[in-house]
């Protein structure tokens, strides 16, 4: 399964230390809600018992990004909630991070394999 999303998330770094929840809770639902519905329109099976999960973010400037700010956690939640992948543990998901540069494109790309493809 291949899902592609306009934009890139937010960094990590735009919630550590913050007072304010709400932004972090807004950015999470946001972005939960993106792939989840997005997977619905793709139709998948029941989630394989291991999944490769690649996710590629294609950034709007050559900016500096650090890979552990983008884990995926808000794309790998809802990958779990829309029964793509069975968790997000290591017991279920590789994880592989990459990122690139599109300027007319900035978007986020993932892909799931099942491991045994």
């Amino acid at each position: 399964m291949r899902i592609i999303l306009r934009g890139v998330p937010p960094s990590l770094n735009a919630f550590a230390g913050r007072e304010n929840t709400w932004e972090y809770r807004k950015a999470k639902k946001e972005w939960t809600e993106a792939v989840q519905w997005m997977c619905k329109t793709i139709p998948h099976g029941p989630p394989p018992d291991k999944a490769m999960v690649r996710i590629d973010y294609y950034f709007p400037d050559r900016r500096r990004h650090d890979a552990d700010n983008y884990c995926g956690k808000l794309l790998l939640d809802g990958l779990t909630k829309a029964d793509v992948i069975a968790d997000d543990d290591f017991a279920h998901i590789s994880l592989s991070v990459h990122g690139y540069v599109d300027r007319t494109n900035p978007r986020t790309e993932i892909t799931v394999l099942a491991e045994d493809e």
